[in-house]
C-alpha cells in the first residue's frame, strides 16, 4: 500500500511528524555534508530531508511516485519536483551523483527494479541513502504512522537487496528508538530514548538508514522484461470504406467478368431470334 501525499504532508505537520524528520534528519546529516557541488536525486517523499541539499548541490530534484502524487517543491522558490514511475524512471544514464529514497522502498511493488533503475541512473561511484522501516522496530507495527506501511525490513535483507543490485553497503544507522506515541508530553522524552537506544545499540529502532556506493561494471542478471508504455497517436487515418455492391434488381443475374454488372436474365420465351443475312 502507497501512502499518499496528503497523509504524508499531514503527518509531517505533527507533532509526532517533527519528532521523526528531527532524528533521521541527524542519521542523514553527514550524507547531506558530502553533496557539495553534486548532482542530487531524491526518490519518494524527500522533503523533509532534502532541503539541506539545495544550498550546496549543484542540482536537486526530487521524483514522486505516480500513485503517491506530487506537490510543489520547494514551496519558496521554482519548482524542483516531478512525477514519475519509478521503476521506469525518465532520466539519463548515470543523471545523479547521489540519491535519497524515503517512504519508497518498503511500498514498492519491485525492489529489485527501482534499484536497477537508480543504479542506471546513478554516475559512476554514485551514492545512496535509503531510509526503511526496520522490521523489528515498533513504528513498522503502528499503521498511525507512514512508517507502518508495506514492507519493512531487516539489516539483513536490505544487505542482500544491494548487494544483487551492484551496491556494496557501507555505513548501517538506526533512528527513531522513541515509540510512536503522538502525546506531546511523552515526546518531550525523545531525546532521552533516542541516546539510550544509540549507547546500547538497542535493536528496536524504527528506522534502519543504509549509505551503499554504485559498483561497477554491473552483472548482467536474470531478470524478467518490464513491459513498457507504447503510445499510438489517438488520431490516425483509416482505410477508406469498399464500396457497397449495387443492389440487385428482381429478374437480374450476375455475369462473370465486367466488374460483376447485374445483367438482364433470359426467360423462356425470351429466346435471341437470328437476324438473317
Amino acid at each position: 500500500m502507497i501512502v499518499d501525499i496528503l497523509a504524508l504532508q499531514s503527518f509531517y505537520e505533527t507533532p509526532l511528524g517533527r519528532t521523526a524528520q528531527r532524528f533521521v534528519g541527524r542519521a542523514l546529516v553527514d550524507f547531506l555534508r558530502g553533496v557539495k557541488d553534486a548532482r542530487v536525486l531524491g526518490l519518494g517523499y524527500c522533503p523533509p530531508y532534502l532541503r539541506p541539499a539545495l544550498a550546496r548541490a549543484e542540482r536537486v530534484n526530487l521524483l514522486m511516485p505516480a500513485r503517491q502524487g506530487v506537490g510543489h517543491w520547494p514551496s519558496e522558490t521554482a519548482n524542483l519536483a516531478f512525477l514519475a514511475d519509478p521503476l521506469m524512471l525518465p532520466l539519463p544514464d548515470a543523471a545523479y551523483d547521489r540519491a535519497i529514497v524515503a517512504h519508497l522502498l518498503e511500498t514498492t511493488e519491485d525492489p529489485d527494479e527501482l534499484l536497477h533503475e537508480l543504479w542506471r541512473t546513478l554516475a559512476p561511484g554514485g551514492r545512496v541513502a535509503i531510509v526503511t522501516p526496520n522490521r523489528r522496530g515498533v513504528w513498522a507495527r503502528v499503521d498511525a504512522t507512514p512508517f507502518g506501511q508495506g514492507r519493512p525490513y531487516s539489516r539483513s535483507q536490505l544487505a542482500d537487496l544491494l548487494a544483487r543490485n551492484s551496491f556494496a553497503a557501507e555505513k548501517w544507522t538506526e533512528a527513531l528508538y522513541v515509540p510512536p506515541i503522538a502525546s506531546d508530553a511523552f515526546l518531550r522524552t525523545a531525546g532521552a530514548w533516542e541516546r539510550f537506544g544509540t549507547r546500547l545499540s538497542a535493536p528496536f529502532a524504527g528506522i534502519i538508514v543504509v549509505e551503499a556506493v554504485k559498483q561497477a561494471p554491473r552483472p548482467i542478471p536474470a531478470r524478467v522484461a518490464r513491459r513498457r508504455l507504447t503510445f499510438a497517436p489517438a488520431l490516425s487515418p483509416s482505410p477508406a470504406p469498399a464500396a457497397a455492391p449495387a443492389p440487385l434488381v428482381p429478374g437480374t443475374r450476375l455475369r462473370a467478368g465486367a466488374g460483376n454488372r447485374a445483367s438482364p436474365a433470359l426467360s423462356i420465351g425470351d429466346e435471341e431470334t437470328p437476324r438473317s443475312g
